[in-house]
């Protein structure tokens, strides 16, 4: 029986609605860095800039150790991402083909870690780097931002890993090769959606954590960028401007992972398909 146009249309409706509000803030967060400051400050809003102009960007990148910041951050969140993908690889492949005792307790211990929140530790943490002598470095931020994303990436990746069939890798076992060989000729190409889901994941998190950085990096030098964009509004006072195109810096990053790891990921459905 054919569904009514009512039934057919709602479903489009609906997700162009949440479309377009998801979609518009970045829009227009963008478009106002591009914007002269008479169109940001004019009453009547100007949707579509024409002129275009590039002077608020080279205020956001001027500023004291932007590209300090930069390097800080990027270099903290791959290195999380990294450590948490080779952890999170050997524990969820022991969780979804091994059978041992407290398998379960360790389950539920990463499913209670991923439900904890970071933020109310945040003193703990403080403590435990402050007496380590370790404030202002980057070290225990990788070790804490790798140990946040991990609980994630583990219970994904162990989904993956217990989807593939276990004769696949007994197959491989019986030609010839080690329980390792197998893991990485059958199952590792076969989990390209996960590692790209849970890759995107962990960099969205340490790219974006705050607290944790204003409490145990107060030098500038070892500072990231999340924390030198809520002072970019302090510094700059009301240049709208200027704080557009410091946010639209800051999400650059995310929007290209995205796009990368999106195209990546639907080739990975694929990748490790096996020839008879």
């Amino acid at each position: 029986m054919k569904r009514s146009l009512f039934g057919r249309l709602w479903p489009n409706v609906t997700a162009v609605v949440l479309f377009i509000g998801f979609v518009f803030p970045v829009y227009w967060m963008f478009a106002t860095a591009f914007k002269p400051t008479g169109d940001i400050i004019s009453e009547n809003p100007v949707w579509f800039p024409t002129d275009i102009t590039f002077d608020h960007f080279k205020t956001a990148t001027d500023a004291d150790n932007f590209w300090t910041f930069v390097a800080n951050s990027l270099i903290v969140t791959v290195l999380a991402v990294v450590f948490s993908l080779l952890i999170a690889l050997a524990g969820a492949f022991a969780l979804a083909r091994m059978r041992f005792r407290g398998r379960r307790g360790f389950i539920v211990g990463f499913m209670m870690a991923q439900m904890a929140p970071w933020e109310v530790m945040v003193i703990a943490i403080y403590m435990i780097v402050r007496d380590a002598s370790m404030l202002n470095s980057l070290v225990p931020l990788t070790l804490f931002y790798t140990m946040m994303i991990l609980p994630f990436t583990v219970l994904t990746l162990r989904g993956f890993v217990a989807a593939v069939p276990r004769e696949l890798e007994e197959s491989a076992m019986v030609d010839g090769c080690t329980r390792g060989q197998a893991f990485l000729k059958i199952i590792f190409p076969l989990l390209a959606p996960g590692l790209m889901a849970t890759s995107m994941f962990g960099f969205i998190t340490a790219w974006n954590e705050l607290p944790l950085v204003l409490v145990v990096n107060k030098e500038a030098g070892a500072q990231t960028l999340p924390l030198w964009l809520t002072s970019f509004q302090t510094v700059f006072g009301n240049d709208w401007g200027a704080t557009m195109a410091a946010s639209s810096l800051f999400a650059v990053p995310i929007l290209i992972l995205f796009v990368f790891l999106q195209r990546r990921a639907v080739s990975g459905l694929t990748a490790g398909a096996v020839k008879g």
